[in-house]
Order: structure tokens, then sequence, then C-alpha cells
């Protein structure tokens, strides 16, 4: 059953931080709209198959791929997916399972046939359309922030971002915690000028340097954001990019994240 793709954990997560659902103000106004509970199960279904919205088996969904989607789009206009993101990175604080004194910083390529906003010729795929993840990790390769740009943009350009746009994560005692001790990187981001602006927040650059032969010693932690790009190619639909959309590709993205992040609170490594 497609419903079984939804955790318990994740639906009781997802339940408290959704919009209300709009009152109907006639008396017949058309069908009853979907249960806030089923339509996930489309949405992962989608997530992890790769299948289009309009393949979602009805029968088994409860309700058809397009409203699915119709949901994906509603939710993401009300920020959902980055309260989920910044809740499920406070559990994980609680329950001291997230490191982020060192921290991890790469970009991954993807395909865009059909084009869109951040989208561009990528250098890696002849000048083909495609676009770019792009994700910083703790020490485990827990997912703390994420962003989409187009295959184009190089690596270095989300660096300040990204260590930016970490949140307040909190769950302990003190001062919440929003900047890595040290960042590691690979030779993408070899530039002094990003090295000190990352001083200035007072966090540690260990970038490689160019034409530095390899075994710098920096891959024994940093792999672990290439791991996070490995996991991340479980969900089918993220590994080429068929929306035109990029808010509703991005949150997908954010939700594959989430349901990684919730795995390291069931399975602590």
């Amino acid at each position: 059953m497609i419903s079984d793709l939804v955790p318990d954990d994740l639906r009781t997560r997802v339940a408290p931080i959704l919009p209300a659902s709009p009152q109907r103000r006639h008396r017949y106004a058309g069908r009853h709209r979907t249960c806030d509970r089923v339509a996930p199960a489309g949405i992962i279904f989608v997530l992890r198959t790769g299948v289009t919205w309009r393949d979602v088996p009805r029968q088994e969904a409860g309700r058809s791929g397009v409203t699915a989607w119709r949901r994906l789009r509603d939710w993401t206009e009300a920020g959902v997916w980055p309260h989920l993101h910044v809740a499920v990175l406070t559990e994980l604080r609680t329950a001291r399972l997230l490191e982020t004194d060192n921290c991890a910083i790469d970009g991954s390529h993807i395909r865009a046939p059909k084009g869109g906003a951040h989208t561009g010729p990528s250098p890696v795929d002849r000048g083909r359309p495609g676009s770019k993840h792009h994700v910083i990790v703790d020490r485990h390769g827990t997912p703390l922030a994420v962003s989409l740009t187009g295959g184009n943009r190089h690596d270095v350009t989300q660096l300040m971002p990204l260590v930016d746009a970490i949140p307040r994560i909190r769950g302990l005692r003190g001062r919440p915690r929003h900047r890595p001790q040290y960042l590691f990187a690979d030779r993408g981001y070899d530039f002094d000028k990003y090295r000190r602006l990352l001083r200035r927040r007072g966090t540690a650059p260990k970038i490689a340097r160019r034409g530095a032969p390899h075994g710098s010693g920096l891959g024994k932690t940093r792999w672990v954001v290439e791991r996070t790009f490995a996991w991340r190619h479980q969900f089918r639909r993220l590994r080429t990019r068929y929306g035109i959309r990029a808010d509703l590709h991005l949150s997908l993205l954010q939700l594959a994240f989430s349901i990684l992040r919730l795995r390291r609170l069931r399975t602590p490594f």
C-alpha cells in the first residue's frame, strides 16, 4: 500500500504545522477536500518512484496524483517544509545526535531536460540544461541546509548562503548553535576571499588547495557529504529534474532530507 510509505513519525510531525483547511462558503460547493492525511502518500510515492503525478495509482493512494501535486504546491507556499526541517533538527540536538562542530559542503549536478527556473547549461553534461543541489551536512552527514541553483553556477557561490542558512538549532541549554566550528570542502571552494568570510563568522575553513597532491586527509571528514548525495539517490524523483517549477523541486528535496533526518532519530549510529 502507498499509505505505508508515510512513516508514522513523519505524519505526526507534519500534521501540527500544516495550514488550516479552507472552509466551504456554500452549501453545495463541489467535492469535499481531500483529507490531509491522504495527500502525503501520493507525494512520497512520486518522490520515491519518480513517476509522473498523473501515474499515481488512485485506488491505492486514495486520491489522484494531481491532488497530491496541488497539496504539495499549497504546503510549499505555506512554508511547511522549512518548519519541518527546523523541528527535526531540534529533536536531533535534543537527543545529542547532531554534531555541528565539523561540517562539510558540496554540490551535485542533475539533469533538467524540461528547463525552468534555476537551470543552466551544465559543464559536465555537454551544455545540456541542468541544476545543482548544494548541501551542508554535520559530522554524520545530516543535512543542515540545502539550496538549488542552475547547473552552470559555481559551487563556491553557495558557500556563504548555505552557511548563513543554517538555522538556530535549539534543544539543549545554552545559546542555539548555527555556526560550524570547522568547515570542510574540496578544491572547488579554494578561494582566499571565502576563507576570510568564514573566519569572520567564527568558522575555520578546511579547504583543499588547487594543485596540491591528493592525500591531504580532508577526505576522512568530508566523505559524509558524498554519502548524503548517495542517500539522495534513493528518491528517484531527485535523480533527474522533470518539473519546471523550482520551488516544488526544492520542496521535494527538503522533504527527502527530512526523511533522512528521521532515520537518524530512529537508528542512531
